[in-house]
């Protein structure tokens, strides 16, 4: 792509180079780790679901009565001091032994009925053995699902040229939710985010069945996975286009969720490396091996990640912390390409939050996302509105709007979160929903290939501040390579948010690998992805 804005490529480098050692020096801590999570994730991937229903107590003397099964096993192998070989290790060699599937022997554990570090031990290629067949019949599950999203858009007129128009929907009941979904569908959505319910990310376990009640959005569970992706197929053949659905695998549960999506068929994951551990006060060690595997689910389903240096951008100054927010886009896409997602999926975030009252504060907004697409032109760019400074004023904030809007069309972002002018005041209403999609589909329309005839002045306002975003973000990157992210990460660089190494929520769930660690799983998925 050439540059309109006269980037220097070679710092682009420099700075892809610097991340890519951050990275590095990560993945060493991630590989040797694993989590409470990714182990729960594993047992979901082997067909462990439900909760446990025995009224008898296990093994430890607790009693499993509504406890997700996945759960159950992991603490169990947690409470014996073995989590550290893996829950595929011990429950293929369970099975190994008593010829049941993952499922039974989960509910057998829940039922106090066995212990599974005390059966005799198998080789590691009879377990394998067992674990075979179910490893096949998991990943060819995504496989399919992945496959029939690519053959309803095929069959639809192919993928949708210029900007995703996506919209949020967050009344806590799943089946209102499926109501307001279907109803932005038909009024022009071609994304929509079931947003989760408030605390979601801090839960340890993912809940089980359809909910109808949350605070400010809706639990993400597999069944509402489910119900929400059924309504958004046949709104979706009554359309004829195909309606992707987004959720969180972010918070304690990334792995699970992600699984959860890849069975169900969602189609886009908030899914950021850094963001949990910033603003939901989340151990840095847990996250980043959480995320790992999460994005190579994510991956392998062909689901496209949304990230979320946008959130910086509500806690720092938007003009002075520009550089914070590319710094990060440059990590998180090492951090997904170490994880086997292409940049093709990586929905790399950035937001158009800069104080209305700063003078050519559009002209910087213009420039931050046409260096982000300049730099990460393979990236479908998730460009997030103004919420910082919408005031209730619906006036000026449908004005904010469409300027957010010509910046996304000016520069080719994919994953355009529409902005609503009651931001603010309340969780939009259908009404509020269709101005806003009006708004946005006619400057689409009208600006079209505006951006394509315009160049920009050498020299001038937008190109001196790209230059010195870039420059000031590599300068960042080298900084954190010396450091290390974790020290970064204590010392507050982004967002102005410091996070101790030892810190924050889920530390305990974090289990360095014995010998003889065993993920089926991922070895298969790194093999490649998907159904591509």
């Amino acid at each position: 792509m050439e540059s309109k804005l006269n980037l220097d490529l070679k710092l682009v480098e420099e700075a892809r180079a610097h991340a890519a050692r951050v990275a590095d020096d990560v993945q060493q801590f991630i590989d040797g780790c694993t989590t409470v999570a990714v182990e729960r994730t594993i047992c979901r991937l082997m067909g462990i679901d439900g909760v446990g229903g025995a009224d008898t107590p296990d093994i430890t003397g607790e009693n499993n009565m509504g406890v997700p099964l996945p759960n159950v096993v992991v603490e169990h192998l947690t409470d014996k001091g073995a989590l550290s070989q893996g829950a595929a290790f011990w429950v293929g060699n369970a099975m190994a032994e008593t010829g049941k599937d993952p499922q039974a022997i989960a509910e057998a554990v829940s039922a106090g009925q066995l212990d599974l570090t005390a059966l005799p031990a198998h080789s590691e290629a009879e377990i394998r053995a067992a674990l075979a067949p179910v490893v096949k019949d998991a990943l060819a599950k995504i496989k399919t699902r992945r496959q029939r999203r690519e053959d309803f858009i095929a069959a639809h007129g192919g993928e949708k040229d210029g900007p995703w128009i996506y919209l949020i929907v967050a009344t806590g009941n799943i089946y209102e939710d499926i109501t307001q979904a279907t109803a932005a569908a038909r009024q022009g959505a071609d994304v929509i985010a079931v947003i989760r319910t408030t605390g979601q990310s801090l839960l340890d376990y993912v809940p089980y069945g359809a909910t109808t009640e949350g605070f400010g959005g809706t639990y993400a569970t597999q069944e509402n996975f489910r119900l929400m992706r059924s309504a958004l197929d046949k709104v979706g053949e009554e359309l004829g286009r195909y309606i992707r659905l987004c959720n969180y695998c972010s918070g304690l549960c990334m792995p699970e969720i992600a699984a959860m999506g890849a069975f169900e068929g969602l189609d886009v994951m908030l899914n950021d490396a850094l963001y949990g551990i910033l603003f939901r006060d989340i151990n840095m060690q847990r996250t980043l091996v959480d995320q790992s595997f999460s994005r190579a689910i994510n991956a392998y389903a062909g689901v496209v990640i949304n990230t979320g240096e946008d959130n910086y951008l509500t806690t720092a100054d938007a003009v002075e912390e520009a550089h914070t927010v590319l710094a990060s886009q440059f990590l998180n896409e090492q951090f997904a390409l170490r994880a086997g997602l292409p940049e093709e999926q990586m929905g790399l975030g950035h937001a158009f939050e800069i104080d209305p009252a700063v003078e050519n504060g559009f002209l910087y907004e213009l420039a931050q996302a046409q260096m982000a697409r300049e730099i990460f032109p393979k990236a479908p760019l998730k460009y997030m509105p103004p919420t910082k400074f919408m005031t209730g004023n619906v006036f000026r904030g449908q004005v904010q709007d469409a300027l957010f809007n010509m910046v996304t069309i000016l520069t080719g972002q994919k994953i355009h979160l529409l902005g609503m002018m009651t931001e603010a005041i309340h969780t939009p209403f259908l009404s509020d929903r269709f101005l806003a999609i009006e708004n946005a589909q006619y400057i689409f329309r009208t600006m079209q290939d505006l951006g394509s005839e315009l160049v920009f002045k050498p020299g001038g306002i937008m190109e001196t501040r790209a230059h010195d975003v870039l420059e000031k973000a590599t300068r960042l990157l080298g900084e954190i390579e010396k450091l290390g992210l974790f020290e970064t990460l204590e010392k507050g660089v982004f967002a102005d948010i410091k996070r101790p190494r030892d810190g924050g929520k889920g530390l305990d769930g974090v289990t360095a690998k014995a010998p003889g660690y065993l993920n089926p799983f991922l070895e298969e998925m790194q093999k490649g992805g998907g159904a591509a």
